[in-house]
């Protein structure tokens, strides 16, 4: 197959080509409608049903390659796009709300430094050499010191242990990792989670906004449920007051019982369960929820 060819006029979508982003980002496409045939390893894949090219890329490189125009748009992470020093040069169009965690100077737990000013002029190894950097040079100029910044691109809570550093800059999601190897955070350096990131002067800006739009309904979709129950008319208002819905909950009667009214509202995944528990403390019935793929909200 002619990839370049076949290329021409496509917008080129940059996602992660392993890992759990990976594993996410394929529930989105697929929730997206976005269909295409990926080969084993091949790094292109073509959709079927969009003019969209998927490019599989390290996550740490995509915010490079959308900054530079090489792709239209991408999925990486928040601190991916700090490390290359590319904030200014793409746009973040939507937080995905899956990838997320917090970047942290950790130390040793029964160790001398327990600040992030403790370090200064010591030894810090981390994979965000570039972001570390702009956070020590005001605290070394401050101190009249030079803090050593190593990269280590894989096992870095290992560092410490092995005596070659004083302490690391590493992601952390839950910190078993982290506590593990007998480190603690002892400073947050930023927030993260995966984003979908375009270049600001793609000629896709139409597909980029169908993309988005899509994107944003699988999430919605995964953060909402519909809540359906039928309720006396005079218990309308306990009823709505429970499931307010989004924009309001739609109210309809039901023609063989009268005085009865059959009510329907978005409501919260996660507290579907108290929800439904006080619907029927105000008299609800027949009470389903019913979960869905995407939406448009």
């Amino acid at each position: 197959m002619d990839f370049v060819k076949d290329l021409d006029n496509r917008l080129l979508f940059a996602v992660p080509k392993k890992g759990r982003l990976y594993e996410e980002v394929l529930k989105l496409l697929n929730g997206s409608d976005i269909h295409f045939n990926r080969k084993s390893r091949q790094d292109i894949a073509l959709s079927t049903n969009l003019p969209i090219a998927l490019i599989f890329l390290p996550a740490a490189d995509i915010p490079k390659y959308v900054a530079e125009g090489n792709v239209d748009m991408g999925i990486t992470g928040q601190d991916m796009v700090m490390e290359n020093e590319v904030q200014d040069k793409i746009s973040e169009v939507l937080e995905l709300d899956f990838g997320k965690c917090r970047l942290c100077v950790q130390t040793p737990i029964n160790g001398k430094d327990q600040t992030l000013e403790s370090l200064v002029g010591k030894r810090v190894v981390t994979s965000f050499v570039s972001y570390a950097r702009k956070v020590f040079e005001p605290l070394d100029k401050a101190a009249g010191k030079k803090t050593s910044i190593t990269y280590v691109s894989g096992s870095v809570e290992a560092a410490c242990a092995l005596g070659l550093a004083d302490g690391i800059i590493d992601l952390v999601e839950s910190g078993e990792t982290m506590r593990a190897a007998g480190l603690h955070d002892v400073h947050t350096l930023m927030t993260t989670q995966s984003v979908l990131v375009a270049n600001q002067k793609s000629s896709h800006t139409d597909l980029i906004k169908k993309i988005t739009s899509r994107i944003r309904g699988v999430i919605a979709a995964r953060k909402y449920v519909l809540c359906s129950y039928n309720i006396l008319r005079e218990n309308i208002q306990k009823g709505t007051a429970i499931t307010p819905g989004r924009q309001g909950a739609t109210v309809s009667s039901l023609e063989s019982h009268n005085g009865w009214v059959a009510v329907s509202a978005m409501i919260e995944s996660k507290q579907k369960g108290e929800i439904m528990d006080k619907l029927t403390e105000v008299g609800a019935t027949d009470i389903l929820v019913t979960t869905f793929s995407s939406c448009r909200v």
